[in-house]
């Protein structure tokens, strides 16, 4: 396991950064044909930080660490700057109004799946004493199983799953993942309000 579940921070963020950067390309290449400018890579930060604030994190000294599980071939986000996992993310951290933010990058080992590994990880975490919200970002393809494993727990944690769309059911809060990728992307709702019309 991680050393993550080792020492825990109070705000854990567990996203699936192959398809966090699957969302993020697919975003950027629509927007740029709607928008007609060219979008630049996300900035990470400050997606962590839209992510940690629709998870309920608010401004203080809270240290919130950010787990990135990723296939093992993968070397980088390759939307998002800085996105080297080895060399400009993992162990790396940032600090800003909403407290310290701590990079993690995990590769899947050949002996597990991702979604074992990443439900694994989910249910460590929200095992954690110390750990306060969890912020939940799968793969839609086991979107299901995320699901099922955070029905199951007794919990006393503020967990928020992101997806693209509302996902019917789930005893945690709901965020929609396009809204902090976009922030990241520096797409405006001004630009996309003048797409409508």
């Amino acid at each position: 396991m991680p050393k993550t579940t080792k020492q825990m921070n109070k705000n854990v963020i567990i996203a699936d950064a192959d398809y966090v950067d699957r969302v993020a390309f697919d975003l950027t290449v629509n927007f740029e044909r709607m928008i007609g400018r060219q979008i630049p890579k996300a900035d990470t930060a400050r997606w962590a930080d839209c992510v940690a604030l629709d998870g309920g994190v608010r401004e203080g000294h809270d240290e919130t660490r950010v787990v990135l599980i990723h296939d093992k071939a993968s070397r980088s986000l390759n939307n998002f700057m800085p996105g080297v996992y080895d060399s400009e993310l993992n162990g790396q951290a940032f600090r800003d109004n909403l407290g310290e933010f701590i990079f993690e990058a995990y590769p899947v080992e050949p002996l597990t799946t991702k979604d074992d590994f990443f439900i694994d990880v989910l249910q460590t975490v929200c095992q954690q004493a110390d750990v306060s919200r969890v912020m939940v970002i799968p793969d839609d393809t086991y979107y299901n199983k995320v699901q099922h494993t955070l029905n199951r727990l007794d919990s006393d944690k503020r967990i928020t799953v992101f997806a693209m769309q509302p996902m019917t059911g789930g005893s945690y809060r709901q965020e929609i993942l396009g809204y902090s990728l976009m922030a990241a992307l520096g797409i405006s709702g001004d630009e996309v309000g003048d797409i409508d019309n």
